[in-house]
This record gives C-alpha cells, structure tokens and sequence, in this order.
C-alpha cells in the first residue's frame, strides 16, 4: 500500500510539471519568464510568442518609457476566460484564445505595451489607456495582416472614448493631421500623473471634442 502510494504522488508531481512548463529567457537585457499551463500549446508558437516580446518591447521601451520594467512573465492560462490581460508585469493569456486564433500573436504588443505604460491608479481615463496600447500594436505591431486585424473605418455612431481601435485610429490621425508625437506626450503625462482634460488643448490649440469634430468631417488616414 506504501508503494501504491508513493507512485501515485511520483505521477501527480510529473503530471503536474507536464502541465505546468516555465522556461526563462534573458535577451537584449530583459528577462520573460514563460509559464505555459497547457500542454497541448504548439511549441512552435510559444517560440513565436517569445520573438514578437524580444522585438517589440525592447521598441516599444525606447519610443515609450526606457524605465520599463526588466522583468516580465507571460502566464498560458487554461481557466482564464478573455483574451488577455496585464497586472504588475504579468501577462495573463487564454490558451483557449491561441488555440482558435494562432495569428493574433500581436495580442503581445498590446499586452507589453501596457507595462511600458506604466501608469498606476486614477492616471487617467481607461479609453485612452487601451486606445493608446492599440496604437502601439498598429505602429509596432508584427502580424496583423495575418491576424486580420486592422483599425476600423470611421462611422458616425463612434466616439472617441470607443477606446481600443476606435480611439487608436482616432489618435492616428491625430499624429497624422495635427500634432505629430502628440501619442508619446499623452503617455508621458499619464504616467507622470499630470494628464487633464486641457492636454489636449495645449497640445493641439484644440480641445478632444473640437478634434473629433474635426475628424468626423474628414477621417481618412
């Protein structure tokens, strides 16, 4: 009975590391520390995954926030329900997603430019913060023709505070028609927590509204 035990707990340890792999990589003077909680994940895309954080964050650290952390984890979550999501360094990734959409790699981008961003409690408002992550994943991004991902045209029921693609192609034009690097003064501000309404205004000689205004009568980019 003593053997009988004792094999069986040797076969939940080894099931239990199976399904839980970390692997640490240390490049371009960062450290991510993989923890993939499913076996079945392609290796071939974990190692995709790898790359697009090695190209991207160190581009995104130097255009963003050359602060950033140096240390990040990504974690191949089996039980979480999103897509993805980021806290204190950590990106939290549904394996379930990577499994149906194997292409949306740039999920990353968005993800790690939220560390680069930095921006702890009450720095502003969320539609900004997740407009501008999808900013960085247009500029920056690695496969998102593949992932058939792309910022949407403009209709007349969006607003600017949509967040996500609608405030990023939004902010797209922006830097394109108005105030070229108006993206990476709003960063820094948020980040430093002095960020107002009136950002705008300083910046553009118009307020947010009177700016999607203006692009709302002529939003091509």
């Amino acid at each position: 009975m003593k053997i009988h035990f004792a094999a069986l707990f040797i076969c939940l340890l080894t099931l239990s590391a199976y399904a839980q792999q970390k692997q640490t990589y240390n490049k371009k003077g960062y450290q991510l520390t993989f923890i993939n909680q499913d076996a079945t994940l392609d290796t071939a895309l974990q190692q995709r995954m790898v790359n697009t954080f090695y190209k991207v964050y160190p581009e995104l650290a130097k255009a963003y926030n050359k602060k950033t952390a140096r240390q990040v984890t990504f974690v191949i979550d089996t039980a979480y329900k999103g897509v993805a999501e980021t806290d204190n360094g950590k990106v939290t990734i549904s394996s379930a997603w990577m499994h149906k959409h194997p292409e949306d790699i740039d999920v990353i981008t968005h993800e790690v430019m939220h560390i680069v961003q930095d921006y702890g409690e009450s720095a502003g408002p969320g539609w900004l913060t997740e407009g501008i992550a999808d900013y960085a994943r247009y500029k920056f991004g690695v496969n998102n023709p593949a992932a058939k991902w792309l910022l949407p045209d403009y209709k007349p029921t969006q607003n600017y505070d949509n967040a996500y693609r609608i405030t990023a192609r939004f902010l797209v034009w922006i830097e394109e028609k108005v105030k070229p690097g108006i993206v990476k003064d709003l960063n820094n501000q948020l980040r430093l927590h002095t960020f107002s309404d009136n950002s705008w205004k300083a910046a553009t000689g118009k307020t947010v509204d009177e700016l999607w205004k203006s692009y709302t009568e002529n939003p091509a980019i």
